[in-house]
């Protein structure tokens, strides 16, 4: 299992950063990650496709006749439309949720953007999650893409971690703390 899963994970890196490089050469390369954003979006928001695109028995001809029909409805770009037909023919198209993730994070990578990850226990505003972010990009001196997620587990408080730097203000991180202390005594 173990080893079928690295496959997967070097397969799809190497599909994203072809995927990538074919868009850089050919200029698209703002485009193409908007057309991304937006299959990605569709593949959260649709469990149809979602379920078609894990579903091993789907025969090619139906996954290219629907990666047609969406191509048109998105209006997207030959190269997004060629590359899907030739994961689905590649007999690859059961990553194309990860390769194109990993396509997205090649993008932020080159523009030298950090990855943040946010959760919060409290809904946040637009406001309050880019004054966070301009927070994060000053202390860190680099652009920040932040990944926020809503977690009323948390009771109060924030999560923030940037690469291997963690800060946890979160009420629930504080009263297991109290709880390890007591067990501890």
């Amino acid at each position: 299992m173990s080893s079928n899963s690295d496959f997967s994970n070097t397969s799809s890196k190497r599909y994203a950063l072809a995927l990538f490089e074919l868009s850089d050469e050919s200029k698209k390369l703002d485009v193409i990650e908007e057309q991304i954003n937006a299959i990605l979006k569709l593949i959260t928001a649709s469990k149809d496709f979602n379920n078609l695109i894990k579903d091993p028995t789907t025969n090619q001809d139906d996954l290219v006749k629907v990666i047609t029909k969406i191509s048109d409805n998105f209006k997207l770009d030959d190269l997004i439309k060629n590359f899907l037909v030739f994961l689905v023919n590649k007999r690859r198209f059961f990553y194309v949720e990860q390769i194109m993730k990993g396509f997205v994070e090649i993008c932020s990578e080159k523009r030298g953007e950090l990855k943040a990850e946010l959760k919060s226990a409290k809904e946040l505003s637009g406001d309050e999650l880019n004054k966070i972010t301009d927070e994060l990009t000053k202390n860190f001196s680099s652009k920040i893409k932040l990944n926020y997620k809503h977690d009323k587990s948390l009771i109060g408080g924030l999560i923030v971690q940037v690469g291997s730097t963690m800060v946890d203000t979160s009420i629930k991180n504080k009263l297991q703390q109290i709880e390890n202390r007591m067990i501890e005594a």
